[in-house]
């Protein structure tokens, strides 16, 4: 009972301060003469924000307890490789004027429905060769990785430089041009996600007793995993086609998360990580408009900052397991 209401008043501040960053975002150095057009441009950069401090948090805390390893992500289902290779090879094989290209809503779309559909194949089909081993699928998409990123650098070597340097804005990710007209669409579509997959997220906390425990207790193991894996490559791909790749930011909300909270319910933890996200992801992005005014992306900290936060966790896990 004391580390439920411990966990409720953590809870409480991580709300305050996520609404405290959303409110100093949205009315921070404005003119209320021009009111009207400042909202215009920073609600929708906030309400996208949200979305993916809410597709990715989840998604890792989700994907870590499937893998049972808080230190791996998503991303290592080579989703970001793939999202910049399609990108590259539009541009390579299309053109920079392809309409794919032009058209945010299409390229979108493109992304979407090329990153959906292929994780999915593959994932689904690994996991029936693999008779429903996670950590070969892990392995298998660390392979993928490599072998995405591969035919994406070999085409920007021989793309033209000038078709390059359209191309190179597209594949870091970044808040300051969003498309407002795919918000409502990914809403729509994480929430149907989410409800088919309703019956498979109330069974996580019995999930990471084991999968020997969880068997006893009456759960159909490898079809859960199998859905909620097919579920987390999902959400990352709507978080990715809408912004870019963030490869560190699930790493950090996550196992943020875990610290702040250390309890084994999966509702506390995504809520958790995803208000840290929202936290982590306004913050950033105000010193990246009033600091660096855009000069450098949020990814760039977020990489930085996820790549020492990555080290002292191996190292903490080290000094335990030592």
């Amino acid at each position: 009972m004391k580390e439920r209401s411990t966990n409720k008043r953590k809870m409480c501040w991580l709300i305050l301060l996520s609404i405290a960053a959303a409110l100093i975002y949205l009315f921070l150095f404005m003119n209320m003469k021009y009111f009207d057009y400042f909202m215009s441009l920073r609600v929708p950069k906030l309400v996208v924000m949200i979305i993916v401090a809410f597709a990715i948090g989840g998604a890792s805390i989700v994907f870590q307890s499937i893998i049972n390893n808080t230190i791996v992500t998503p991303c290592l289902l080579g989703m970001n490789s793939l999202y910049t290779l399609i990108h590259t090879a539009v541009v390579f094989f299309l053109g920079s004027g392809s309409i794919f290209v032009v058209q945010a809503n299409l390229s979108f779309g493109l992304d979407l429905i090329l990153m959906g559909v292929i994780a999915t194949l593959i994932y689904s089909y690994l996991f029936k060769k693999t008779k429903h081993n996670v950590l070969y699928v892990l392995l298998s998409g660390t392979i993928m990785t490599t072998f995405f990123s591969s035919i994406q650098t070999t085409l920007t070597r021989i793309m033209d430089p000038n078709e390059y340097d359209t191309l190179l804005s597209s594949l870091v990710a970044s808040f300051s041009n969003i498309n407002t007209s795919i918000i409502v669409f990914s809403v729509l579509l994480m929430a149907a996600i989410i409800f088919g997959l309703r019956k498979e997220l109330a069974l996580l906390d019995v999930i990471t007793l084991g999968k020997d425990q969880a068997i006893n207790l009456g759960v159909d193991y490898d079809r859960t995993i199998r859905r909620l894996l097919l579920g987390v490559t999902l959400f990352i791909a709507i978080a990715t086609a809408m912004v870019g790749p963030i490869s560190f930011l699930g790493l950090i909300i996550a196992n943020l998360s875990r610290e702040f909270f250390k309890t084994y319910r999966h509702t506390t933890l995504i809520i958790g990580s995803f208000l840290i996200g929202i936290i982590i992801l306004v913050g950033g992005q105000i010193v990246v408009e009033r600091v660096y005014n855009y000069g450098i992306p949020i990814s760039v900290f977020i990489t930085v900052g996820g790549g020492i936060y990555f080290l002292y966790l191996l190292l903490r896990q080290r000094r335990v397991n030592g």
